[in-house]
């Protein structure tokens, strides 16, 4: 029914020998479809308020802005899917569709992350949040059960509490046959208080800070066979809570989440704990990991546990620094000379917790070395094909230790984002023709990353599908 791969895919597929495997492409949910699946999951009860939820604009423009501040809004995505390419809005709604072109597209493989259906993740009523999770994701598998050998769905996986999270894992992967989720990166919780607004939250990304103890979660992934991902939106923290621009709010919102989430697992040690499972972090891109990776390092090389205690203000040497201020201060300094210890103590309290001088205890890390092995092997960064900043992951003379990440490809298929799905893998190229990477190297991203993603905590992910045969003599 449709073309063959444009020129510049062409292009492209004439110049590798592996597939290209989509870990972050989307679908736009048929509504009136799911909200068939809400009611016989839940009844008909919480009709209205999923219609509140995918449609929150009337709520929005009703309300002052003050108001918006007060429940924590802001100017929400609009025109945000393709419109004048219908083909492409098409695809993105219809399974079958985006089936049958994926040879045109130049993909062997996708896996497709739901769009409106990660609202569900954040939803603060529980029973409306598992019961729109469980009607998504119910959907999800039944319309892309008959495309398994190109397609897999994602199932959303709310983070409120670990067994609410247990209980949607167990459902997924064990019922609805998942092999891939998406959970919630963070949580907002409210302040303690009565009468505070909706705004006064704050974020939990499932660290020692938490009220919950995680730990379960990350071991039931193990035990499924579940690669953690994450694909989290920072619009409407303190950083991106425009009520006029969403744009502004747009712009760095996956990288921040993203960064937030990566940091935190990071430094409470579940990588170290769960060695076997890989993350990945969507959207962002990579350059965010960059800055992330060398800031835990330079960190690490000066306040591990061992070299803290160069800043221990009990080391110094007092007379030393009354003896400098004789020689060096001016008239107005010396004046205060017998106040040297005022100064001394500034951020440098003698007498801080032995206990707390650690801070890298919980991530498990001994050594820069951990740091990297876990940013190199353990954790995925999305990319869309068009981000100028990919090359960034394989600059081993930038980055500490000489350490590539692993980038993933994500097309982002079915977004505003992506004006013509046919030329994902050819923005994607323009690294190799811009000299920004080698062609191992852009067959790490759309190939080999992403298949250690899905597959070192799942081998059998590739299955039945068609890169099995690659994935046999590649893995």
């Amino acid at each position: 029914m449709f073309a063959e791969a444009s020129p510049r895919t062409r292009h492209v597929l004439d110049h590798i020998d592996h597939p290209v495997i989509d870990s972050d492409g989307h679908t736009l949910e048929f509504l009136p479809a799911i909200r068939d699946v809400l009611r016989e999951v839940a009844g008909d009860h919480l009709v209205p308020g999923f219609d509140a939820v995918m449609n929150p604009r009337p709520v929005y423009d009703s309300l002052s802005d003050d108001e918006r501040r007060r429940n924590g809004m802001f100017r929400m995505t609009w025109w945000g899917f393709p419109a004048e390419n219908t083909l492409d809005r098409a695809t993105a709604l219809l399974p079958r569709l985006q089936y049958e072109r994926m040879e045109e597209l130049g993909i062997d493989y996708a896996v497709l992350y739901p769009t409106v259906g990660l609202a569900c993740l954040g939803l603060e009523n529980p029973e409306l949040r598992q019961a729109m999770t469980r009607a998504f994701n119910t959907h999800a598998a039944r319309s892309f059960r008959d495309y398994a050998d190109r397609l897999t769905h994602v199932a959303l996986v709310p983070m409120h509490t670990p067994e609410e999270a247990i209980a949607e894992l167990d459902h997924a992967v064990l019922e609805l046959g998942a092999k891939a989720v998406v959970m919630s990166g963070f949580v907002f919780r409210p302040l303690p208080g009565s009468d505070l607004p909706r705004a006064a939250r704050w974020v939990d990304t499932f660290d020692g800070d938490s009220p919950y103890d995680y730990d379960p979660v990350w071991a039931r992934c193990v035990e499924l066979g579940i690669s953690p991902t994450f694909h989290s939106s920072s619009m409407g923290w303190y950083r991106a809570s425009s009520l006029t621009n969403y744009i502004y709010n747009h712009v760095g919102n996956f990288s921040s989440a993203s960064e937030t989430t990566c940091r935190s697992l990071f430094l409470h040690g579940v990588p170290r704990r769960f060695p076997e499972l890989q993350f990945a972090f969507l959207e962002g891109g990579v350059g965010w990991a960059c800055s992330l990776y060398a800031d835990l390092v330079s960190h690490w090389e000066k306040r591990n546990r061992d070299a803290i205690h160069a800043y221990d203000p009990k080391r110094i040497d007092r007379a030393r620094v009354r003896e400098l201020f004789s020689l060096y201060a001016d008239t107005p300094t010396k004046r205060h000379i017998d106040e040297i210890e005022e100064s001394l103590q500034l951020m440098s309290d003698p007498n801080e917790d032995p206990a707390g001088l650690d801070e890298f205890a919980q991530s498990g890390v001994e050594s820069a070395k951990d740091i990297a092995q876990i940013f190199s092997h353990q954790f995925h960064f999305g990319c869309e094909a068009d981000d100028p900043l990919n090359g960034l992951a394989f600059q081993r003379q930038m980055n500490p230790l000489q350490t590539q990440l692993s980038i993933v490809i994500g097309s982002d298929i079915g977004h505003w984002d992506v004006p013509d799905t046919r030329e994902v893998l050819g923005e994607a190229w323009e690294l190799v023709e811009k000299g920004l990477l080698d062609e191992s190297g852009f067959r790490a991203f759309v190939f080999d990353n992403p298949l250690a993603l899905w597959t070192r905590t799942n081998p059998r992910f590739f299955e039945g599908t068609a890169v099995a045969p690659h994935v046999t003599s590649d893995a």
